[in-house]
């Protein structure tokens, strides 16, 4: 017998919220139901994915030449804690087992490495390897709770200022209020992901 989706994670995935949360990409829709994730997860997704928007629409406009692959950062967002429907403890508890379960769920289910690599990439902006789009997911990750990670942001502000050639405090400075003014609607972004259980 197959599960189907609760109410509560329907209103998850569909409810305005406050502020607006804009709806995830519906693939992602469909896979969360098909998953029958928990609400709580699928309240995140969409806080951190909203935020991931913004994000993606201020580089755009700042730098429209940069080859910066928008869509895979909303899908990463979209989908970077989708793990959690294997290790559900880690929604309310530490823990880093949903990142490769995540990855490997959404190859299992036909998604490109290239997409289902940000599950298992959102918390290691350390690595050498990082691209730009996977900074911009963490970051996502990050200020949709305003929580601000200096390395992090640091790692991001070089690498748009070597990607542009501008000097690193501009681009320390315009990153700085954006994640400011993201930042200040945090608490309803908190309020709204803690209105749904963690279990399905």
């Amino acid at each position: 017998m197959t599960a189907t989706p609760s109410d509560l994670l329907l209103r998850a995935l569909d409810a305005p919220g406050e502020p607006p949360l804009r709806p995830l990409p519906p693939v992602v829709t469909e896979l969360l139901r098909s998953l029958v994730a928990p609400p709580r997860l699928a309240a995140h997704l969409r806080a951190v994915h909203d935020v991931a928007v913004e994000l993606s629409d201020w580089v755009r406009d700042r730098y429209p030449d940069l080859a910066v692959d928008c869509d895979a950062v909303l899908f990463g967002a979209a989908t970077h804690d989708v793990g959690k429907t294997l290790h559900p403890e880690e929604l309310a508890g530490p823990g880093s087992a949903h990142e490769a379960a995540g990855r490997d769920l959404l190859l299992d289910h036909g998604f490109a490495p290239a997409l289902a690599r940000f599950a298992a990439t959102h918390a290691s902006w350390d690595d050498p390897v990082v691209t730009i789009e996977d900074l911009l997911v963490s970051a996502a990750d990050k200020v949709w709770k305003d929580k601000r990670v200096p390395d992090l942001e640091d790692r991001l502000v070089r690498a748009l200022a070597e990607a542009t050639g501008r000097e690193p405090w501009e681009e320390f400075l315009a990153l700085d209020d954006l994640l400011a003014r993201l930042g200040a609607d945090a608490g309803r972004r908190l309020a709204f992901q803690s209105a749904f259980p963690v279990r399905p």
